[in-house]
């Protein structure tokens, strides 16, 4: 998966793993880093990738403040209409 890219949507951050979720993270701030450095130098080329690279670490701490918080729709659903109000 790219940072910056189409190919990191939330329903894909839902499947991966917290491991895998903080190695993106490490990856999106490395790669943020760079762009970052680039453009202070004048070498950036494409000044949109830098919104896309932040956009995706927010998604990314997204999932990860969900997970930690229980929500989100990867838990399954919470009322499954059991009849069950006693």
């Amino acid at each position: 998966m790219a940072v910056g890219s189409k190919d990191l949507t939330p329903a894909d951050l839902r499947e991966l793993t917290d491991d895998r979720l903080v190695d993106e993270l490490r990856k999106g701030k490395e790669e943020l880093f760079n762009l970052r450095f680039q453009s202070a130098t004048g070498q950036l080329d494409n000044h949109g990738r830098l919104r896309a690279v932040r956009k995706d670490i927010a998604r990314i701490y997204t999932e990860m403040r969900e997970r930690e918080l229980g929500i989100g729709t990867s838990s399954g659903s919470a009322s499954t209409g059991s009849g069950e109000a006693k």
